[in-house]
């Protein structure tokens, strides 16, 4: 593999840059017997020799092992009673990103994709913050929210206050419809009632948003009952017409930040010095922020990471990148979810902030064992933990990709590793696939027609 992003120079950490913006100091940052998320030469080990060294780590124990390996995760007998009409299950690779310390925790990240690369550029950014300190990250409130739209209502403003006078009654109906969610210390926290404007010539409705702390959970079948069950008395006291009750995937109250600050010296490659490096990452960064063409393909970046972890750890991947989305333009325009600027002493510093509320307990979570396994290689103590992991690996895939665009340009890292994915489309058999794909990538020639004109002289 090249020396590009996929690959960086041994460095050395140092103290975090950013330690009193976000996240508190932890002690014991490591979990088991793992002395570090940075393992040397671990991509360079078999599968099997991944697991043993993760086994003899106690990072995973042999159960974890049975799920990864083929009929030991999701069942078809599982996905029946999970989904609809089930024909089976789909296998997608499981693979660990490496190198993630966030707020002085070693983690080794989970994560499920399809995509060459992107746990490679997970890995290559997490190693280049973790030699400044690593990141810092914090996750506010736990709040989802439900809504309970109002219609035809005779007078929208008395409507409004009466709803409001009325919160505490409220309160209490929601949390009647879930009273094992208010014993978990969790439960419908707070209300608050927001006009809609009308369409065209129409009469202005009303939404009331019912917030709800989920705990660990993600929490959607809880809001979505509560909100139900407080509808009727909604309805009379509104004085209107409640049409629809459900949760907003669109959840501003439940938030997770990530910053990180690397000297610019870390960041030189090639004939560039790290402030050239620096300062292009920033301009790269601003064009992204002005630019919704560039922001799109920023974001997906972003979201790379983020839904593989998701995916991995049997989070709704589709309402949490929505939310992102949404919140990207927040400010009437759709903009980068990260930003990049220079920092404490001519340090690049990034910073990302994005809605994340993902759940560690509930729903499928504790149906799939590929799902377990993957929580107990993070070792997660609450779905906060998760969110700041989230949003740090985000941050870490929108470094990676950055640094090689203002660089060598993408095509060189990710070519390399997509051409193993060329060399089995082509036909070649697993222990054909490494020394083809050197072969493609050493001729600059990565393509199905080459893949299978190198196997043909082969055979």
């Amino acid at each position: 593999m090249p020396d590009s992003w996929c690959q960086a120079e041994d460095i050395t950490p140092k103290t975090s840059r950013c330690k009193g913006r976000y996240g508190a100091e932890r002690s014991g940052g490591t979990k088991r017997n793992m002395a570090s998320s940075r393992i040397e030469g671990f991509r360079r080990l078999s599968m099997a020799e991944r697991r043993d060294w993760l086994q003899a780590a106690d990072v995973l124990q042999e159960e974890d092992i049975d799920a990864l390996t083929p009929g030991g995760g999701l069942t078809p007998e599982l996905a029946d009673k999970m989904v609809e009409n089930s024909l089976g299950v789909i296998a997608l690779p499981f693979g660990v990103a490496t190198n993630l310390l966030v707020n002085g925790r070693d983690y080794l990240v989970p994560m499920v994709v399809e995509e060459p690369s992107v746990i490679a550029a997970a890995s290559h950014g997490a190693r280049i913050v973790r030699s400044a300190g690593g990141f810092c990250a914090e996750a506010e409130e736990r709040l989802m929210i439900g809504q309970v739209q109002i219609v035809e209502c005779p007078d929208v403003a008395a409507a409004e206050r009466a709803l409001l006078r009325k919160t505490t009654l409220l309160l209490q109906e929601a949390n009647a419809a879930r009273p094992g969610m208010l014993a978990r210390g969790g439960g419908a926290k707070e209300i608050s009632v927001r006009r809609i404007p009308p369409p065209g010539n129409g009469r202005a409705s009303l939404v009331l948003h019912l917030l709800v702390d989920t705990r660990d959970a993600m929490g959607a079948n809880t809001v979505n009952a509560m909100v139900e069950a407080i509808a009727p008395t909604v309805q009379r006291i509104a004085g209107g017409r409640v049409l629809l009750r459900i949760l907003s995937n669109y959840t501003d109250r439940c938030l997770a930040r990530a910053a990180c600050e690397i000297p610019p010296e870390m960041l030189a490659t090639g004939g560039l010095t790290g402030p050239m490096v620096r300062d292009g990452i920033i301009a790269a960064g601003q064009f992204a922020e002005m630019d919704v063409y560039r922001a799109v393909t920023h974001n997906k970046g972003v979201m790379n990471g983020i839904d593989a972890v998701l995916l991995a750890t049997g989070n709704d991947w589709r309402a949490i990148e929505a939310a992102a989305h949404a919140h990207a333009c927040r400010s009437g325009r759709y903009t980068a979810m990260t930003r990049w600027s220079t920092g404490t002493d001519g340090c690049l510093r990034g910073e990302i902030e994005l809605p994340m509320p993902v759940g560690t307990v509930g729903g499928s979570i504790g149906i799939n064992p590929t799902v377990r396994t993957a929580l107990n290689l993070l070792e997660v103590e609450s779905a906060g933990e998760l969110a700041q992991i989230c949003v740090a690996v985000g941050l870490a895939q929108n470094l990676a990709a950055l640094r090689a665009l203002v660089t060598e340009g993408i095509q060189r890292g990710h070519m390399a590793l997509h051409a193993r994915t060329v060399a089995l489309a082509a036909g070649a058999a697993p222990q054909q696939v490494d020394a083809l794909a050197r072969e493609m990538a050493a001729r600059g020639e990565i393509g199905l027609r080459r893949a299978r004109d190198l196997l043909a002289r082969r055979a």
